[in-house]
């Protein structure tokens, strides 16, 4: 960990997490970063397996500067990354907050907030960190939820694998532009502009009417 201009933690540079394009995008600060995993709910692992590449959407959880990912143990990626030798994994994920629409089709494009961290994962074995990463796992989506719930008995934590990122080698780019048409198209007759895009949470709908609304389920979303 270092620190950026202004003494903010920050990540350091690598050349895997410095782009090639629109450097001005990008970020190593900590707060931004860890804003980006806080918020999303899903990841891309991408790793190799048979000498090909694979991406997986999965679920994650960040703690500290660490990331927890969730599978199955009959996964490829779980089985692959030991505890002792771990496996080289890339984790993507990323939030679209707008799309942007121009007078050309060529500057149509998104504004997004992203982050990729580059790592060698393990497999958690310690059953002190592994109740730590589910409990983390549940309270990502829903903060709290994992202390309102039956805890996973031993055939589901048979079952259930949890790999571990340290989030060493990680960047964040943004876009946050308005729509930039090209000073020859201003005055072509097509709108351009902005359409925001953004999660929305609906009210809880319950399974079992004889169970009151818990505290954690009346102040969400988070």
């Amino acid at each position: 960990m270092s620190a950026s201009s202004d003494g903010s933690p920050s990540y350091a540079r690598t050349p895997r997490t410095t782009p090639t394009r629109y450097k001005d995008r990008a970020t190593w600060e900590q707060e931004a970063i860890h804003a980006v995993l806080d918020e999303a709910y899903i990841c891309h692992l991408g790793f190799v397996a048979d000498g090909a590449p694979v991406v997986l959407p999965t679920i994650y959880a960040r703690v500290g500067s660490r990331l927890y990912i969730h599978g199955s143990t009959g996964s490829r990626p779980l089985r692959a990354a030991t505890a002792e030798q771990g496996l080289p994994v890339c984790v993507t994920v990323t939030l679209v907050d707008a799309l942007v629409l121009t007078k050309s089709a060529f500057n149509h494009s998104v504004n997004f907030r992203s982050v990729v961290a580059h790592g060698t994962a393990h497999q958690v074995t310690d059953p002190a960190e592994l109740d730590v990463a589910l409990a983390a796992l549940v309270d990502h989506a829903v903060p709290g939820r994992s202390g309102e719930v039956r805890p996973a008995n031993a055939k589901e934590l048979a079952a259930t694998a949890v790999i571990r990122l340290e989030l060493d080698e990680v960047s964040a780019k943004t876009r946050a532009d308005d729509a930039g048409d090209d000073p020859e198209d201003q005055d072509l007759p097509h709108w351009s502009g902005l359409i925001p895009v953004t999660t929305v949470h609906g009210a809880p709908v319950p399974y079992d009417e004889a169970v009151p609304l818990p505290a954690h389920l009346r102040r969400y979303p988070r």
